[in-house]
């Protein structure tokens, strides 16, 4: 073997360690930012579905065009692939969240459900606990249609409270599934 060959055969060696840890980088960092590849704000596990099997045909594709550097080609093709696949599954996963609701509307930048309607919020979000068994309202008022309740105890995410202070729009898959009273929750 000749000193060209081994230095090549080198690159090539070095070029797919550099591909692989790029891919596995991207899907371990990706959780932490909630979003990416495995970030999806809707439940379920078709993303991930969707980034493995997009990832594993990328990578045959990727192989096969790769006319000098298979390696690269593989590692390149893997990471679109999973890209790709990750975000028809996210896609998927949305369309499941919406179809769960009843459907889902958009207003003000944040997503309700058809039953709920919207109001101006200010940015609240991360976990609640309900303190007692809580209805859960269509609108912000004491009076709005009661769509159901939270049991007490209940842990759910919070997407925004209206500008009195009064009311936590309560989220479900990123969706506002209708609104409980401040008076009765607290921090997680």
């Amino acid at each position: 073997m000749t000193i060209a060959q081994t230095t090549i055969g080198k690159i090539k060696t070095i070029t797919l360690t550099l591909g692989a840890a790029a891919t596995a980088l991207s899907l371990a960092a990706a959780p932490q930012a909630n979003a990416g590849i495995l970030g999806c704000k809707a439940s379920g596990s078709k993303q991930e579905v969707g980034a493995v099997l997009g990832g594993l045909l990328g990578a045959v594709a990727g192989s096969n065009l790769a006319k000098n550097d298979r390696g690269t080609g593989t590692a390149i093709g893997a990471v679109i692939g999973a890209g790709a696949g990750s975000a028809i599954g996210c896609g998927l996963q949305r369309e499941d969240a919406a179809q769960a609701v009843g459907g889902i509307y958009k207003a003000g930048g944040v997503r309700y459900a058809t039953s709920v309607q919207a109001a101006p919020l200010i940015e609240t979000q991360g976990k609640y606990v309900a303190r007692s068994t809580l209805n859960l309202r269509a609108a912000a008022s004491p009076r709005a249609p009661r769509l159901g309740a939270l049991e007490s105890g209940a842990t759910f995410q919070a997407l925004g409270r209206t500008g009195d202070g009064k009311w936590i729009l309560v989220g479900q898959d990123g969706v506002g599934v209708g609104y409980v009273s401040t008076a009765y929750v607290y921090r997680a």
